[in-house]
């Protein structure tokens, strides 16, 4: 997890800024321009053509044009124009750091903080905050200066910002090998009768609520390893592992397999204390708990976590005392 800018996400996989892509064996043969019309389906092909022409896509470090034929194991990196252009500006927000070196900052995020400025969002946002705590800070595109993933905005926990250009790369190229371990808790409706189960279904924009995803044969690939943690009678905790990160991810497989968050309104169309309105909770019940990353720095593995916040804390011991007299 968007693209208008669309609804924040909890991976930065929107149209814009510096994408790094790594084609698969199935791709192998695909002319580049089709090849990345399929990774960015809510863009021209005129727009990815005029980015291809203008020299702005290279495959291993080189500009290709668009009837080049992609290969597994390459690495291509595109970078496409910010569809909104805000003028950003510095901004005193409270920020929970947890770590700091000379790349990068690992932050605690606060539930109800917008990651970067968009429509409807033009400031009070992480990165605004970002601009004051680091005046100099200018790396990754215009507006969201070194950001390489995001939050929904109800969604709280662990975030990490490249804070110079090596950082931001060595981030963005982590992301895109898929090496970052990432892992969220969640209490979601129901009691979930497996220890632990995979859900691999792609995930694309819900063909008629553009605010929405959905479960799309013609998404992209989205993958998640859920482990029950605790169950009550009528919800259970999960410990959610992203090995992709697409728009809604965990919102959208934990519906789909008929477990969706509790609290989560837009995917949770049922009410009561587990429901998606009149919850237990006055957003959803989904924080960012852990990730690991590897330190631009020295490449040393380091895990930072985020310990659940008080309405979240509150909100499961209430079931944990009274998990009956919730449930009803």
């Amino acid at each position: 997890m968007t693209d208008e800018l669309l609804p924040l996400t909890d991976e930065l996989d929107d149209s814009s800024g510096l994408q790094i892509l790594l084609p698969q064996k199935d791709d192998t043969g695909a002319r580049l321009d089709r090849y990345l019309a399929a990774q960015f389906p809510d863009l021209s092909r005129t727009v990815l053509q005029r980015t291809i022409a203008a020299g702005l896509v290279t495959v291993d470090g080189v500009p290709r044009k668009q009837v080049f034929k992609v290969t597994a194991g390459q690495e291509i990196q595109i970078e496409l124009p910010e569809p909104v252009q805000t003028a950003l500006v510095a901004e005193p927000i409270d920020l929970t750091i947890l770590y700091e070196d000379e790349d990068l900052l690992a932050l605690d995020k606060p539930s109800g903080l917008v990651v970067h400025p968009g429509p409807g969002n033009p400031s009070g946002t992480l990165v605004n905050g970002l601009l004051h705590y680091l005046p100099n800070l200018d790396v990754g595109g215009s507006n969201r200066p070194g950001i390489v993933h995001r939050l929904d905005k109800e969604t709280s926990g662990v975030m990490v910002v490249g804070i110079s250009d090596r950082g931001h790369r060595s981030l963005t190229r982590q992301w895109a090998n898929r090496t970052v371990d990432k892992r969220y808790l969640a209490l979601v409706q129901g009691e979930v009768d497996v220890e632990q189960g995979t859900i691999d279904v792609p995930i694309g924009r819900h063909p008629t609520d553009r605010l929405r995803m959905a479960p799309l044969s013609s998404g992209k690939t989205a993958v998640s390893h859920f482990t029950v943690l605790e169950r009550f009678t009528g919800s259970t905790l999960v410990e959610v592992e992203l090995v992709t990160g697409r728009t809604h991810q965990i919102r959208v497989h934990m519906a789909f397999i008929g477990h969706p968050v509790v609290g989560d309104s837009v995917y949770n169309r049922t009410a009561g204390s587990f429901g998606g309105t009149r919850a237990i909770v006055d957003r959803q019940f989904l924080h960012a708990s852990r990730l690991s990353i590897d330190l631009p720095s020295t490449g040393e593995r380091v895990t930072f976590e985020s310990s659940l916040p008080a309405d979240l804390e509150t909100a499961l011991a209430e079931v944990r005392r009274n998990p009956q007299d919730v449930a009803s």
